[in-house]
């Protein structure tokens, strides 16, 4: 009895851990927009701000990896496939399709068609492990679609090519959730963020090379959150908000909670995007935006109800405990006791 009342706590206690990664990562992400929308105003280039930003987490993570990474060599090795697909098409990938659709949609259809990566996510959990979703889930899913209609708006016309680059952008966001709940726990998630950070980083700099992602910066001061700043405190947040933070707390949410549930709470991004514009532009949302921003957050409630977990494999009690301690530790990056 006292096996199962624990065994029931520590997964009650890691749902709410990864929930609250989950949200850190959202937030974090949900600052992109601001850090790089005050750098590209004053001359930056999407190419510039993308490939800077990544280059220079990578660069901030390489030594807290390194020191998580003493006897794990092996384990890295084994896991540099799952890294390189995660640091191309999750990293790179899902960046440079979605501006390459922005080049050709509204930013609000762009944005739309990257989030139904969501849509991706289950329907590849029911196809490889056979979790067919419930009706609440579907619900939750259409709720939650719904409500990003409402908070983007996308009102602009379709242009074929650009539904093409917004869907594998949506493919590249539904490799990140996937591959960062992959329950490897010999691989701690700030590693993995790492080494998808250093993958994308060549990544994006090889497509710069080649001229297919135009780079042009300026050394300008910029206006952030209605003040005059040095570039270099846009490029700080950007880089360590907006992706060291944001993607190793994602790759820890996603193991904890599961690629459907972390994918539906990794929707408030675009609701704590909103309230940054708010805050540094001072575009206030509207009635309907903050209608879709509560109709978002029903659909992510059910879906977080109804798929709680489900994308494990069901453990028994002492076993379940055990791992909770692993996934615990794994996300810390400290052994276990």
């Amino acid at each position: 009895m006292s096996i199962t009342r624990n065994a029931s706590y520590s997964t009650r206690r890691r749902g709410a851990v990864g929930l609250g990664l989950a949200l850190v990562s959202a937030v974090s992400f949900g600052t992109a927009g601001s850090f790089g929308g005050s750098l590209m105003s004053s001359g930056w280039s999407s190419g510039a701000v993308v490939t800077t930003r990544i280059a220079v987490a990578a660069l901030i993570l390489t030594g807290p990896a390194l020191w998580l990474l003493r006897g794990r060599w092996r384990a890295l090795r084994a896991s540099a496939g799952l890294i390189a697909l995660y640091g191309v098409l999750a990293v790179a990938g899902c960046q440079l399709f979605f501006f390459n659709a922005v080049q050709r949609l509204d930013v609000g259809v762009a944005l739309l068609l990257e989030y139904m990566g969501i849509v991706l996510v289950v329907l590849w959990m029911w196809a490889r492990h056979g979790r067919r979703p419930g009706w609440l889930t579907a619900l939750g899913m259409a709720a939650a679609v719904a409500g990003l209609v409402l908070v983007l708006d996308p009102s602009g016309g379709v242009d074929p090519l650009g539904l093409f680059w917004g869907l594998l952008a949506g493919a590249g966001l539904a490799v990140y959730f996937v591959v960062s709940a992959r329950q490897d726990d010999a691989v701690p998630p700030l590693v993995v963020a790492w080494g998808g950070m250093v993958v994308g980083a060549l990544t994006l700099g090889a497509f710069a090379l080649v001229g297919a992602l135009p780079m042009e910066a300026a050394r300008a001061d910029v206006e952030l959150f209605g003040r005059q700043v040095s570039w270099l405190v846009p490029i700080f947040g950007v880089s360590v908000v907006a992706a060291a933070i944001a993607y190793t707390a994602g790759v820890g949410a996603a193991r904890l909670l599961g690629a459907t549930v972390a994918s539906f709470v990794g929707l408030t991004e675009v609701l704590f995007a909103v309230l940054f514009a708010a805050l540094s532009v001072g575009q206030i949302p509207t009635v309907g935006q903050l209608v879709g921003g509560l109709v978002v957050l029903v659909g992510v409630a059910l879906v977080r109800a109804t798929e709680n977990r489900t994308d494990v494999v069901p453990l028994p009690p002492q076993a379940e405990a055990d791992e909770v301690e692993g996934e615990l530790s794994a996300v810390s990056g400290k052994p276990g006791a």
